[in-house]
C-alpha cells in the first residue's frame, strides 16, 4: 500500500517538492532531515539540498551542501556523480568572483570524467570547452567541442542537456556571424522550453542565455517574444506548492530587503524566492520595454532587478541602473540620469553611450567625444548591439561638434555590422546615422532617412522613429517641402509627449513655431506681415508708422507691395486675408474678475 505524500519521511516529500520545483519546500524539509546524524542524507539528496538552497537564494548554503555532496560520491567511488558536483562547485564559485576556487574545482571535474567512458556529465565540460574556446579566439575548437556536446546530449537522451547543447552551437555559430544557421538552433531549443518539456533548471538557463543571444545579436524580433514567455514563467505563482516555515522558526528565511529605487545587492541579502532566475529574466525584459517605448513600466522593471537576483550576479544590478539611466535623460531629468550612471559605473558596468550622449546634453561636447572613443577603443561591449550603440552615438556627438569626418568613419563602421548582422534593428540604426550625416553634409538624405523610418515603424520603436522625424522634417524642407517638415514635425511633436521625453517634445514644438513664423502667406515678408497685422487690428497710417517706428511714407510703400501680392485694393480685404490665413496673434486672455 502506497504511503500518501504527507505522511512519508521528509526526503521523499522534498525530492516530490523538487520534482514540483516548489524548491522553498524542498529546501525547508530538507534542512529537517539534515538535522537528524542517525538518518544522514545520501549523496544525491546532499545535491538536491544544495539545488534547493541556491534556488532559495541561500548561495553559502548550497556551496557547503555540495562540498559534503562531492566528498559523499568520492567515498562511494561514484566518479560521475563526484564530476557533476565538482562542475557546478566551478560555476557556483565562479560566479562568486572566486576564480582560483572556480579553476581547482574545473580541474577536479575533469579527473573525474576524464577516464569513464561516454556519458552526460561529460556534456558539461564540453560546455565549458566551448566557452574557454571561444574566450581565447577559437572557433573552430569552440564548434568542435559545442557538437562534442550536441553527441552527448542526444545519446543521453536528456532533452534539458540537448536543449542546452543546442544554444551552445548556436552561440558559436553566431559569434562567427552565421546568423541563419545559428538562429535555427537557439529555435530548436527554445521550442522544448516554451513547451514546458524541461525542468526549471534547465529552462532558466536557457531563457536566460537565449535572450542575451538575442540582445547581443540585435534580434528585437525574437526578444520580444521570449521576453514575454519568460516573465509569464518567471511569475508562475509556485508558492502555491511551497509551505514556507513560520517567521522564527528553524529553516525560515529571512524577510526580504527593503527596496530603492537603486539598490545595491548585499552579501547574504537574497530574497525568499524559488525562482532566482526573475531578476536575470526581468533585465532583458526591462531592455525590451525601453525600446518599444514603455518607459515607466521599463523604470519600475528596472527597480525590481535589484531586489530580485542573486547576490552574485551585480553585473545584472549594474545593467539595470544603466537602463535606467537611459530612460532618465531621454526624459530630461538629467541629475537623476547622472546617479544612475555612476551607480552603473559603480557596480562595473561602464555607462556608455548614455554617459556620453549625457554629457553632450549638458553641454560638455569634449567629456562625450573622450568616453566614447576610450569605450569604442576597448572593444566590443554586449555584442551587436553593443557596438552598434556606441557607434551611433559617436556619430551623433561628432556631428555635433562638427566632426564630419568622425561620424563619416563610424558610420561606416556601422554599416558594416548592419551589413554582416542581418538584424533589421541595426540596418535602421544605420540607416538614421546615414541620413543624419547625409543631411549635415547637405547630401541626399531623404531616402535613408526615410529607410530608417519604415524600419523603426516596423520594428515598433517609437522613440528613434520619432529622432528620424525629426531629421526628416530639416531634410524635407532643404527640399522645398514645406508641408511634409510641418507633417514630420507633428509626428514628432506627439510621439515624444507620449513618451514623455520632454526636451525633444520642446525642441520639435519650437521648430513649429518657428516655421510657422518663417512660412508666411502670399510671399509676404516678416515686415509686411507686421504692417497687415496692424492694419487688420484697425491701426491708421500714422499709427502703424508709430508702433513700428519707420515713417508713414515707408508704411504706405508696404501697403502697395502688399495689395500687390495678395492681389487684393482695400484696406478691408487686405484684413480679411489676414484672420483667413491665421495672422493675427492670439487674444489676451480676458482677466479673472476678482
Amino acid at each position: 500500500m502506497a504511503v500518501p505524500v504527507e505522511e512519508a519521511p521528509a526526503v521523499e516529500r522534498a525530492r516530490d517538492a523538487a520534482a514540483r520545483d516548489a524548491w522553498a519546500e524542498a529546501y525547508v524539509l530538507l534542512r529537517e532531515s539534515d538535522r537528524h546524524p542517525s538518518a544522514a542524507l545520501a549523496p544525491e539528496d546532499l545535491d538536491l539540498l544544495a539545488d534547493a538552497a541556491w534556488w532559495t537564494g541561500h548561495v553559502d548554503e548550497s556551496v557547503a551542501a555540495r562540498l559534503r555532496a562531492h566528498a559523499a560520491y568520492g567515498a562511494a567511488g561514484d566518479h560521475r556523480g563526484a564530476g557533476a558536483v565538482a562542475w557546478w562547485l566551478h560555476f557556483e564559485y565562479q560566479s562568486l568572483g572566486r576564480p582560483a576556487a572556480a579553476a581547482g574545482w574545473l580541474h577536479r571535474s575533469r579527473h573525474h570524467l576524464e577516464h569513464e567512458p561516454d556519458c552526460p556529465e561529460q556534456c558539461f565540460l564540453a560546455w565549458t570547452d566551448a566557452a574557454e574556446a571561444q574566450e581565447r579566439g577559437d572557433p573552430a575548437a569552440a564548434l568542435a567541442a559545442a557538437r562534442r556536446m550536441t553527441r552527448l546530449a542526444a545519446a543521453s537522451g536528456d532533452p534539458g542537456l540537448l536543449a542546452l547543447s543546442r544554444t551552445t552551437e548556436a552561440s558559436v555559430l553566431l559569434a562567427e556571424g552565421r546568423r541563419e544557421e545559428g538562429m535555427a538552433l537557439l529555435d530548436d531549443a527554445m521550442v522544448a522550453v516554451l513547451a514546458g518539456e524541461l525542468t526549471g533548471m534547465y529552462t532558466g538557463i536557457l531563457f536566460c542565455l537565449a535572450l542575451s543571444q538575442c540582445m547581443e545579436a540585435a534580434d528585437l524580433a525574437r526578444a520580444v517574444e521570449w521576453t514575454d514567455a519568460a516573465m509569464t514563467w518567471c511569475e508562475v505563482p509556485w508558492s502555491q506548492h511551497v509551505r514556507p516555515p513560520e517567521p522564527g522558526s528553524a529553516g525560515a528565511p529571512d524577510p526580504a530587503p527593503g527596496r530603492t529605487p537603486e539598490p545595491t545587492p548585499a552579501p547574504g541579502a537574497g530574497s525568499f524566492t524559488d525562482n532566482p532566475f526573475r531578476g536575470l529574466c526581468r533585465i532583458h525584459h526591462v531592455e525590451v520595454l525601453d525600446l518599444l517605448g514603455a518607459w515607466t513600466l521599463a523604470e519600475d522593471e528596472a527597480g525590481r532587478v535589484c531586489g530580485e537576483v542573486m547576490v552574485d550576479s551585480l553585473d545584472v544590478a549594474a545593467e539595470a541602473s544603466y537602463e535606467a539611466g537611459e530612460i532618465r535623460r531621454r526624459q530630461g531629468r538629467l541629475d537623476a540620469a547622472a546617479r544612475a550612471y555612476a551607480h552603473a559605473h559603480e557596480l562595473g558596468r561602464v555607462p556608455q553611450p548614455g554617459l556620453a550622449l549625457l554629457r553632450l546634453a549638458q553641454g560638455k561636447a569634449d567629456a562625450a567625444v573622450a568616453g566614447l572613443r576610450l569605450a569604442l577603443a576597448c572593444g566590443p561591449q554586449h555584442g551587436l548591439l553593443g557596438r552598434a550603440r556606441l557607434l551611433a552615438a559617436m556619430t551623433e556627438v561628432a556631428l555635433a561638434v562638427g566632426d564630419v569626418a568622425g561620424a563619416e568613419a563610424a558610420v561606416v563602421e556601422l554599416e558594416g555590422l548592419a551589413g554582416a548582422g542581418g538584424s533589421p534593428l541595426l540596418t535602421a540604426m544605420a540607416d538614421t546615422a546615414r541620413g543624419a550625416v547625409a543631411l549635415a553634409g547637405h547630401g541626399p538624405a531623404l531616402i535613408p532617412l526615410r529607410s530608417a523610418l519604415a524600419g523603426w515603424l516596423e520594428l515598433r520603436v517609437p522613440y528613434e522613429a520619432a529622432q528620424v522625424r525629426m531629421l526628416l522634417a530639416a531634410a524635407d524642407r532643404a527640399a522645398g517641402d514645406e508641408e511634409a517638415a510641418r507633417l514630420e514635425l507633428e509626428a514628432a511633436r506627439t510621439a515624444f509627449e507620449r513618451l514623455g521625453a520632454v526636451p525633444d517634445a520642446r525642441r520639435a514644438s519650437a521648430l513649429l513655431t518657428r516655421r510657422r513664423r518663417q512660412a508666411l502667406p502670399g510671399g509676404l515678408t516678416a515686415r509686411e506681415a507686421e504692417v497687415l497685422r496692424l492694419v487688420a487690428e484697425g491701426g491708421t497710417n500714422r499709427e502703424i508708422a508709430q508702433a513700428l517706428v519707420i515713417s508713414e511714407h515707408t508704411v504706405a510703400r508696404h501697403l502697395n507691395n502688399i495689395f500687390a501680392k495678395l492681389d487684393v485694393t482695400s484696406r478691408t480685404a487686405a484684413s480679411t486675408y489676414a484672420f483667413a490665413h491665421d495672422l493675427l496673434p492670439p487674444p489676451a486672455p480676458t482677466p479673472t474678475p476678482a
